[in-house]
């Protein structure tokens, strides 16, 4: 794969941002990179009209994730609106208590959700969950070309229906057989943005599964059976394909260096120390410890990404700077997939002999090998 040497620098001066601040850099109330606005105009250049942001997972073993979708310009301030599954909506006091729980599925402008360190939400929302998510892991984003205006304007009003429903505490509507609430198991970040594209959008073809944990099943076990964020792209990618969309990705790293522990984690660990783990698909693999995958399934989820990639977005920690970097000249998704697929089964076996062995494939969240840019 020929990859493109090119890095576009923020030309900001090589300082924070202007305001006042005195928390540190990458947490909650610190100053943000200077020059998100020139990085948003540059990525926004190309005409795309959604962006699935697939997060990773920040758990070892069978870390899941999060799914959230972006619409192209519907932020109040011009930037793309994120919409994504409200975690602690799920009524609980402990939740209402200390975080955002209003609304099911929030509204957050797409940079402040990856780059923000403040949120417009509330002040009670999530850093790294809310705002600021590449602080705490990496989001890879799937760019959607060609979508018509009639199926964002569904998506649009599915999820204000949604909210709806869910402040009526709504039961047995056609997306949900009880009541609407966050749940980890039975309406999660998954299911919520495929029931936008499968009711609000008219994609009928979109299998969501409907998991039921049985007596003597455990939390895993019900896990396999549940809409994954991870399982729940490919299929979009598939059925955005199969509508004639172009698809392409964007990986937003992680930044390695926040301080931030969550005081609400009984485990106080800093984000920079967090995993960052590409969230597992139904696999084999779903309960292993963190390492590197080795089955197929992720395999063939983590190659195709990377096969789609154009660019890969970085937060330098020296300049506190982002940085845009050209890592691929995108594949169709027809070649992508099937070099992916061929790719995750070669290695997936190579892998089961415990001998040395090179792989074919290229994972998404492998470093770009870009020269610096030219003075």
């Amino acid at each position: 794969m020929k990859t493109v040497a090119a890095w576009l620098l923020g030309s900001a001066a090589l300082a924070f941002a202007p305001h006042a601040v005195s928390a540190e850099f990458a947490t909650p109330d610190g100053p943000e990179p200077a020059n998100v606005a020139e990085i948003a105009a540059f990525l926004k250049q190309d005409r795309y009209d959604l962006e699935l942001l697939i997060s990773f997972g920040t758990s070892k073993g069978g870390s899941a994730g999060h799914l959230a979708l972006a619409i192209r310009d519907a932020a109040p301030n011009g930037d793309d609106l994120v919409y994504s599954a409200n975690f602690y909506a799920d009524r609980s006091p402990e939740h209402a208590k200390d975080y955002y729980t209003d609304e099911l599925m929030v509204a957050i402008p797409k940079m402040e959700y990856l780059y923000g360190t403040r949120s417009t939400l509330n002040p009670k929302a999530a850093f790294g969950l809310d705002f600021g998510e590449v602080y705490k892991r990496s989001v890879v984003g799937v760019r959607v070309y060609g979508v018509p205006a009639k199926e964002k304007d569904g998506l649009v009003a599915f999820f204000k229906r949604m909210n709806a429903d869910f402040k009526r505490k709504a039961k047995d509507v056609e997306y949900h057989d009880r009541e609407v609430k966050y749940d980890y198991m039975h309406l999660n970040c998954a299911k919520t943005i495929a029931s936008g594209f499968k009711y609000g959008a008219g994609y009928h073809d979109i299998e969501i599964k409907g998991p039921k944990l049985l007596p003597g099943h455990t939390i895993v076990v019900a896990a396999l059976h549940a809409n994954i964020p991870a399982d729940m792209a490919l299929k979009l990618v598939k059925a955005w394909d199969k509508r004639g969309y172009r698809v392409e990705t964007v990986l937003y790293r992680k930044y390695e260096g926040s301080p931030y522990v969550d005081p609400h984690e009984e485990a106080k660990v800093a984000f920079k120390d967090l995993p960052n783990r590409f969230p597992s698909v139904l696999s084999l693999d779903f309960r292993n410890d963190q390492g590197d995958y080795e089955d197929f399934d992720n395999l063939y989820a983590m190659y195709l990404f990377y096969n789609l990639g154009r660019y890969g977005v970085k937060l330098n920690g020296e300049t506190k700077l982002i940085e845009v970097g050209m890592t691929n000249v995108p594949m169709t998704y027809v070649i992508a997939e099937k070099l992916a697929r061929q790719s995750a089964e070669d290695d997936s076996k190579g892998f089961l002999r415990r001998l040395p062995y090179s792989p074919k494939g290229k994972p998404v969240g492998s470093e770009e090998k870009n020269a610096p840019p030219s003075q």
